[in-house]
């Protein structure tokens, strides 16, 4: 058994905006390269919140880890309003044994020099290269072995809480069954590793085996259930998903991910008047977002082309343009995020008309430089690629195609995703022979993403 100390890190998860600059700071990169590296050199066990997987819950193993976890560490940077109360609740039951880090060169709402607080730095536009991982590795690791030999001194505390309030005590630590959560803990990872495995080998009946050994679903914490969800939606078991969502509980179940997802999943199905009713709801009550409505707008594209291939032509115009109007808005929700602008921007080109066209002339240029801005700052993912071959096709820039294909195709990470695009193209394609504006070149493009989808 590993019996090394545990070590809880608190930190933002993926791709996170500089609120001074507007550039993202990768943290999965920074904890991958440096702080998990780190942590180990230090002869700890690195162990890493969930907050992303759950839509911000806060949960019941989250507090046992900020509690029972022999050690924490904390990237300020950011301000990231997740970490600041993880620390918060740290620091009220750990007199020791916390470190709090963050890039020197970003500004923090208060001055952190009484948390005595390891900066690291970021390189130019936020990367994060081997030079900066090195340095933190190292200063982590050090900081991380003073605090390991300050713990045993009975009078040494970094919390601000038991600096200040002299006749504050702790919980009784030892009786909050430290082995028992441990091997919970190490438990749930293990689970997670099982769920990464069997979504890389596309196996619905594995996850479904882990699903059915996890027994009781209302015991399970909310970051396996999660995993396990989306697991399910990245090997298209869209029945697993309905299966499990409704089995949740219902504090899970009544998050704005979790119900976006299960509207998804419904549409998936063909149950589209369930999906429109789930993400109104989520609609009616959060306001636009780009996930919201570009789900939604999926949803009328789907009744849009059912409609035109049953031959009703005046109902498939109406879905053409709700499709249109929720793309649209989720777009100017968000314009960071170019898949609702894409969507739009399509439909525009394949209904075709004099004012649809100009309107999509207009947006098409944003669209692209929101999807040019987000390659600057990321590294970027299959569907960055995949708007920017579609963005080509419309702007019938075959140049752009081919170069934006071979990069899209080499970053393929899920069976469906080449297919949604070819799907896409194939709409385009169809709109223009209507046209009489055949391209031959599109048509080898769509057989290149269909022979990918096979693989």
């Amino acid at each position: 058994m590993d019996l090394r100390p545990l070590c809880f890190v608190l930190m933002p998860f993926g791709l996170k905006k500089d609120p001074a600059t507007g550039l993202g700071i990768d943290f999965d990169q920074i904890y991958e390269t440096s702080i998990r590296p780190g942590i180990e050199a230090a002869g700890l066990e690195a162990m890493r919140a969930d907050e992303e997987r759950t839509g911000g819950i806060i949960h019941k193993p989250m507090f046992e880890r900020l509690m029972l976890c022999d050690y924490a560490v904390a990237d300020l940077t950011t301000a990231n309003a997740n970490v600041f109360y993880e620390l918060g609740v740290r620091h009220a039951v750990r007199p020791s044994t916390t470190l709090a880090i963050f890039a020197s060169q970003h500004k923090l709402p208060f001055d952190v020099d009484f948390l005595r607080a390891l900066p690291y730095r970021l390189g130019e536009r936020n990367r994060f290269g081997a030079d900066e991982a090195s340095s933190l590795t190292r200063d982590l690791a050090r900081r991380l072995e003073d605090l390991k030999q300050l713990s045993t001194q009975s009078d040494v505390t970094d919390s601000p809480v038991f600096q200040l309030l002299k006749d504050y005590a702790a919980p009784d630590i030892a009786h909050l069954k430290t082995d028992v959560f441990r091997n919970r803990a190490r438990y749930e990872a293990d689970i997670k590793r099982q769920l990464a495995d069997a979504r890389a080998d596309h196996n619905a009946e594995w996850l479904h085996s882990i699903e059915t050994n996890l027994g009781d679903i209302g015991l399970i914490e909310a970051g396996i259930l999660v995993d396990l969800f989306l697991s399910y939606r990245a090997v298209s078991d869209y029945q697993g998903m309905i299966s499990l969502y409704e089995n949740l509980p219902v504090e899970l179940k009544n998050t704005v991910m979790m119900r976006e997802q299960f509207g998804f999943a419904l549409n998936r199905l063909g149950r589209r008047d369930e999906a429109v009713r789930v993400l109104e709801g989520v609609l009616s009550e959060q306001g636009p977002s780009s996930e919201t409505c570009g789900l939604l707008g999926r949803i009328f594209k789907d009744r849009w082309v059912e409609a035109k291939k049953s031959g009703e032509s005046f109902l498939a115009e109406g879905y053409l343009d709700q499709a249109i109007d929720m793309y649209r808005r989720g777009f100017e929700a968000d314009i960071r995020d170019a898949y609702p602008g894409i969507n739009a921007v399509t439909l525009l080109e394949i209904k075709g008309d004099e004012q649809s066209l100009a309107s999509k002339d207009e947006l098409l240029p944003v669209v692209r430089f929101a999807v040019k801005q987000r390659l600057s700052s990321s590294r970027a993912d299959y569907w960055d690629y995949a708007t920017l071959l579609e963005l080509a096709v419309l702007s019938n820039d075959s140049s752009a195609v081919r170069k934006s294909l071979s990069d899209a195709l080499s970053r393929v990470r899920e069976v469906w995703e080449p297919k949604t695009t070819a799907n896409n193209l194939r709409l385009i394609q169809e709109s223009r022979a209507a046209r009489s504006q055949e391209a031959d070149w599109l048509g080898q493009v769509i057989d290149t993403l269909d022979r990918e989808k096979t693989l």
